[in-house]
């Protein structure tokens, strides 16, 4: 059966042809990391769920698929990979396309995508340096859409290291499990030291209520508090919800298939709190 987002032609991305034509000076939007430390604890889901929510409030929004070894954007939507070559960060690491050409657009969500390039070994171990030219792309992408965000890869690999110090605002997300809040520290730390003074905020998913989920922020918060002499703000909370998992399962969107969620609910309000501080004009 093909999936609902390759039933048809996949639209031009609406922002990618403004991609190396801004005028000089113009504003750049915002790059948004999002990171978590450890896998399994709803990042990808987060990231694609968020850009939705930030897309459906009128803004131009790139989802990008930064994970160099286990890339799974493409296939929580229903792209299948293989279907539409070149158009993936392998292909742009490589040089065989540039990132405004390997761009596509989901329809649906009404946002861009740069897919990943799933179970490539050479990615996952590959040199930070070899970033730079990504990131400079992304830079350029940026001036093109008001938000650009990063779903990085599990872990505190270099290449995940160096994405999560480029961006602007790195949300860090964490579960109510001990293994989760000992990574999402990690995370916390390796920021302090690659991006003294950045921003890193939390985001705490699945928690079991929103008195919870806050005990859980309180948690992280004393411990950068105490050891890293940071402050990092609360994102906001995401409780735990069913009807995640069937959005998942079938590769829908949860704003879209469960819109009066309670998840929904709270990514939209994290959107409506990260769109507030974007300094970014809505479209």
């Amino acid at each position: 059966m093909t999936p609902p987002a390759l039933a048809r032609p996949l639209p031009p991305p609406v922002a990618a042809a403004r991609i190396g034509t801004m005028a000089p000076g113009a504003a750049p939007g915002r790059l948004i990391a999002i990171a978590s430390g450890k896998g399994g604890v709803g990042k990808t889901w987060f990231a694609i769920t968020l850009a939705h929510a930030l897309a459906r409030s009128g803004r131009a929004v790139l989802l990008f698929d930064g994970d160099l070894g286990l890339a799974n954007v493409d296939i929580q939507l229903g792209l299948v990979p293989g279907l539409t070559p070149g158009h993936d960060l392998g292909a742009v690491l490589a040089g065989r396309t540039r990132l405004v050409d390997a761009v596509l657009r989901h329809p649906e969500g009404g946002f861009d995508i740069l897919p990943g390039c799933s179970g490539s070994g050479a990615l996952a171990g590959l040199d930070p340096a070899a970033l730079d030219p990504v990131l400079a792309a992304l830079r350029d992408a940026a001036a093109a859409y008001d938000i650009v965000l990063l779903d990085l890869g599990a872990g505190l690999e270099g290449g995940v290291r160096t994405l999560a110090a480029a961006a602007d605002t790195l949300l860090v997300l964490a579960t109510e499990e001990p293994t989760s809040l000992t990574d999402a520290y990690a995370v916390l730390k390796l920021h302090a030291a690659d991006r003294p003074g950045g921003d890193a905020r939390i985001v705490v998913n699945q928690a079991s209520s929103p008195a919870a989920g806050a005990r859980t922020y309180a948690t992280l918060r004393r411990a950068a508090l105490a050891f890293l002499q940071r402050d990092p703000p609360l994102a906001g909370v995401i409780r735990r919800d069913d009807r995640v998992r069937e959005a998942i399962r079938r590769q829908a969107l949860l704003l879209t298939r469960h819109p009066s969620a309670a998840a929904a609910a709270d990514v939209d309000a994290i959107s409506e709190r990260l769109g507030a501080t974007a300094a970014v004009p809505v479209r």
